[in-house]
């Protein structure tokens, strides 16, 4: 991901200033990632960060430094702001930060290891049953950034496995009976980077999400109501291009969707009824038009 928003750098072309200018006024004092609500915020600030260092914006790096430093291991963090400071952590030794010591290591993974389901994946909840695709994404990247590397692997296939649906996508939990872009998505990443075979049918279901109009639909609709968003569109972009499926035919289309998305002020609307722009929907702007751009 990190590397497909660099892609998107050199599509930018002469506007790529204004987005660096974009996720620099998004720094607030504290050195946190503005949210939707203004007010710092760890998930954002993992968006913020991540595209500010893909793409060379000039941000206050000691101050995000000392945000961060006020979660410690974070072992009361749920799973996704875990996640998120796990690899801010990761990215900020790019900028001579500390590396993850042995005790903050040991903490987070002790963190990690209570979001394990009984069947082998990860779920959002501690004490779940059964795992998440989301979850389990989740805890991949955070076993790849502190290099765990004793993950039962079998396991977590087979957790997401079993949340594949008739159609040939995923949904995302047991209690969904409806697959959805996102999930299959991240099933798709999962299979990939555990090197594992990618259900073909996977692929051909997140294909068929493409609208009309360009990007991709959240679930399955009727082709004259599917509306796109643009998580789903990264999501999906991300995923087909991990299995290597060319996108020639489809790729105009998307890039005229990102166009309609896109502000003049820096940064990309979520969607087309989107009044606010932040920096979590600019990153997935920038990986999509860095999928397209590198495809």
């Amino acid at each position: 991901m990190r590397r497909a928003v660099t892609e998107a750098a050199q599509a930018l072309g002469d506007s790529l200033d204004v987005v660096r200018e974009f996720f620099s006024r998004h720094v607030n004092e504290d050195g946190g990632f503005a949210g939707r609500d203004g007010r710092s915020d760890l998930y954002y600030t993992l968006f913020g960060l991540e595209a500010s260092l893909a793409i060379d914006a000039k941000i206050p790096f000691e101050r995000v430094a000392t945000y961060l430093d006020g979660f410690g291991a974070g072992p009361l963090l749920d799973l996704v702001h875990l996640a998120c400071l796990v690899r801010c952590r990761v990215n900020m030794i790019e900028r001579n930060g500390p590396a993850i010591d042995a005790a903050t290591r040991a903490t987070m993974t002790k963190r990690l290891l209570q979001f394990r389901a009984d069947d082998g994946g990860f779920s959002t909840s501690a004490g779940a049953e059964r795992g998440h695709v989301y979850g389990s994404f989740l805890a991949l990247g955070v076993c790849q950034d502190l290099e765990i590397d004793d993950l039962d692997r079998d396991a977590l296939l087979a957790s997401v496995q079993s949340l594949q649906m008739p159609d040939g996508g995923f949904s995302n939990e047991p209690t969904m009976t409806v697959s959805a872009t996102t999930a299959t998505a991240a099933a798709v990443t999962i299979f990939h980077d555990l090197g594992a075979p990618v259900p073909h049918a996977a692929l051909q279901w997140l294909m068929a999400r493409t609208t009309p109009f360009g990007g991709f639909a959240a679930i399955p609709l009727m082709s004259d109501m599917a509306v796109p968003d643009l998580l789903s569109t990264a999501t999906a972009l991300h995923a087909l291009s991990l299995a290597g499926v060319v996108l020639d035919e489809v790729r105009e289309g998307h890039l005229d969707y990102l166009d309609e998305l896109w502000n003049a002020q820096g940064g990309f609307h979520g969607h087309a009824a989107d009044e606010v722009l932040d920096c979590e929907y600019t990153y997935y702007g920038l990986l999509s038009l860095g999928q397209l751009a590198g495809a």
